[in-house]
């Protein structure tokens, strides 16, 4: 979906609601005065916000956008090629919701499949990454990605940052970065969150389906102290929607941020942020093809297991402090925690496993993850050349206790342990990274050492599925991994770059999978390049464009049942394919974007024709025209295409891809914007995440094997309005 804004980050947003809500919809008794009495101040807010007098510091308007003619190609952006996209797409494509922050990245695409509240799965680069495992994610520097999480390896959970906070991010596909430890193969996305808010915000925004957000951004201190450098703000987000779904899914997260920031001495820049996300929805889940077609549900939007859901919550601090020592010399001392707490009901086989009381279960998991991050930065001028050294280390803990798989009935009842344990996992690192640049040349080289330490106590009771595996099999082992990267990028002139990029990288494995397998294939090597080229052509036009390989030494799969729901190690594979960007400015108010991304994935060592990757993506594409005229009327229209891919590694099943298009219209001023915005403007029926199960449902005698889906989001029409002051 494509939205822009002449002024201002503008994201969509939801009202959230206030009253609570029965099945019916219906508001409780009792509440009619409070709520005339809530919409009498929400107005009188309004008007009073709205009147120029009131303001003693209006917002004034600044009518810049991307102009594309004086944007131009340098190496002083290092070996971040990705950096003018970046840019550009953030100005053009403002962020509206968590899921939007990853569909920023060019060829990124991600699906929702268990409920609201869940972590998106990602697709990037011949893909399937899951949740994460092959996506390094970060915020302000602390890590998203979870280790050894109860449902998948490397689970980047987004939905604790409110859009609206976010002042820039940064992007990097392959191997590439030494900086980027764990799970940077297919590549990685920083966002970072802004220090000084220009104004002050209120949004609201409203639509089908029950669908409601409300956001705040609210400086704390006067004009004064944010002149001298010190910040500090508050943003809150509060969301609800019941989703197209016949079983609602009272869908709810609220979101409070915290930001401080000040500058002592000229040289020293110290930032606290402190952050908490709360969660909890219901999901209908993926249904077999056969249960609609059948008439086992009603449509596509019914539901075969009621209980399934979750309940999510995470908590953070990251203090960082960047002291500049001299002209030389840059310090960089970062420190993050997180409380972390996870319960997800699942059901994906129905009562194939057991046909009595059926296939239901639960992962859940209790974290705490701390952390810290180190950067010695060192710069060096001569004659014709420029030496800047970079100089990393820091440590990872993350202890979760309990973590357990279980199979429940109901949603409460544990009916067995299929595993319940304790898991320690440390991750220790460093890295040295030289970058050489001369006249038309930049030189990078990098090298990367870390080791990971495992532990997996076993609680599981004797009696349960887990507890032989884990007998007479030490809980402990390491392991450590040298990654070397080399870069070699050459600047003809300000329109025309061309680069290089090999280097080595990693995906962990999940701790109790290492300690099961004792030890073996614990940190799996990716071996990349890329060739590319950025070139603007004509001054309005820019295109990013690379040809990529990379060999993964082992692939991660995931259990499709109850019986084998932890990752689980694969063969080996590999990946290579196409990557093209354009931007184009067509006038001072229209602007265009296309990406497109081939990919061709495959297992190797595997018979021609079972060596497909289930559900790793072959060509995805997307595009956008977005307006911005001089009077405050802007928006966009946009579409999103995913082609039909291997289900199976036989491609006897296929995922089937979808063409969606959205549309967006704003009328922005000074203080106020009024918009709407639209999914799947034509209505297109679509499946927004797909897996092959093995099912059975209950009238059934036998299983079947066919492939399960989660239904993408019909017309959904949403209306917002935001305040500026």
């Amino acid at each position: 979906m494509a939205t822009t804004s002449p002024s201002y980050p503008i994201s969509r947003t939801l009202h959230s609601r206030t009253e609570s809500r029965s099945d019916h919809g219906a508001p409780p008794a009792g509440r009619g005065p409070y709520i005339q009495k809530m919409r009498k101040i929400v107005i009188g807010w309004i008007v009073f916000l709205l009147n120029g007098d009131a303001l003693a510091q209006p917002v004034e308007k600044d009518s810049s956008w991307v102009n594309m003619p004086s944007v131009m190609i340098s190496a002083n952006n290092g070996i971040h090629t990705y950096h003018i996209l970046s840019q550009i797409d953030l100005d053009t494509h403002p962020a509206r919701s968590a899921q939007d922050l990853l569909r920023l990245v060019p060829g990124l695409f991600i699906a929702q499949h268990q409920g609201g509240g869940k972590a998106e799965q990602i697709f990037l680069r011949g893909f399937d990454a899951d949740h994460g495992t092959d996506v390094n994610v970060s915020v302000d520097g602390m890590p998203v990605n979870m280790v050894s999480q109860a449902h998948g390896q490397g689970y980047a959970d987004l939905h604790f940052l409110i859009p609206e906070t976010i002042s820039s991010y940064d992007f990097g596909k392959g191997p590439y970065y030494t900086e980027k430890g764990d799970f940077t193969t297919a590549g990685y996305v920083d966002y970072h969150t802004v220090n000084a808010p220009a104004y002050n915000l209120i949004k609201v925004e409203g639509g089908q389906f029950h669908s409601g957000r409300v956001v705040t951004l609210l400086n704390l201190l006067p004009a004064s102290s944010r002149a001298k450098g010190t910040n500090a703000y508050i943003a809150a987000e509060g969301l609800y929607s019941d989703g197209p779904f016949e079983y609602p899914e009272h869908f709810n997260r609220g979101n409070l941020f915290g930001k401080f920031s000040t500058t002592w001495r000229r040289s020293n820049d110290l930032t606290i942020s402190l952050s908490t996300l709360s969660s909890q929805w219901r999901a209908s889940g993926e249904i077999p093809n056969r249960a609609v077609a059948e008439g086992y549900v009603k449509d596509r939007f019914g539901a075969i297991d009621s209980a399934q859901g979750g309940t999510t919550t995470r908590t953070n601090a990251i203090v960082k402090l960047l002291s500049r020592l001299n002209d030389r010399f840059t310090l960089v001392n970062e420190a993050y925690y997180s409380h972390y707490f996870f319960n997800l009901i699942s059901n994906f086989t129905f009562y194939y496993f057991y046909p009595t009381t059926g296939d239901e279960f639960r992962q859940h998991e209790q974290r705490n993850l701390y952390g810290y991050n180190g950067t010695l930065t060192h710069k060096s001028w001569f004659d014709q050349a420029t030496l800047s050294s970079v100089a990393g280390w820091g440590l990872r803990c993350d202890q979760v206790s309990p973590s357990f798989l279980a199979h429940t009935q109901k949603g409460n009842a544990i009916l067995g342990y299929v595993q319940l344990g304790d898991i320690r996992e440390t991750a220790v690192f460093g890295h040295l990274d030289e970058t050489l640049q001369t006249g038309h040349w930049l030189f990078n080289a990098g090298i990367r050492a870390d080791y990971l330490h495992f532990y997996y106590g076993n609680r599981a009771p004797a009696s349960d599925t887990s507890a032989a595996i884990y007998n007479n099999v030490s809980p402990r082992t390491g392991k450590a991994i040298i990654s070397p990267k080399i870069n070699i990028q050459y600047t003809a002139n300000e329109n025309t770059q061309l680069y290089l990029r090999l280097g080595k990288g990693f995906h962990s494995n999940d701790a109790r999978i290492v300690i099961a397998n004792q030890g073996y294939q614990v940190l799996p090597a990716a071996n990349g390049a890329d060739l590319g080229i950025n070139w603007k052509p004509a001054p309005g036009l820019y295109i990013n464009a690379a040809l990529w390989y990379l060999y993964l030494q082992q692939e991660f799969t995931y259990g499709a049942d109850l019986g084998d729901q932890a990752v689980s190690p694969g063969g080996r594979t590999e990946r290579k394919g196409i990557d093209l960007s354009a931007r184009y400015q067509l006038t001072h108010w229209l602007f265009a974007n296309l990406d497109v991304n081939v990919a061709r994935p495959r297992g190797l060592g595997e018979p021609k024709g079972k060596d497909y990757l289930p559900l790793a993506p072959t060509l995805t594409s997307t595009a956008a025209l977005d307006f911005r005229f001089p009077d405050g009327f802007n928006g966009g229209i946009s579409y999103r295409y995913l082609h039909n891919r291997p289900a199976n590694e036989d491609n006897t099943l296929t995922a089937l891809g979808y063409f969606i298009t959205d549309l967006a219209v704003n009328y922005t001023r000074k203080k106020y914007e009024i918009g709407v915005a639209i999914e799947n403007l034509f209505n297109t029926s679509w499946n927004e995440s797909q897996f092959e199960y093995t099912s059975r449902l209950k009238y059934e005698t036998q299983p079947v094997d066919e492939v399960s889906y989660t239904p993408g989001t019909p017309f959904f029409a949403k209306l917002k309005f935001s305040i500026f002051f």
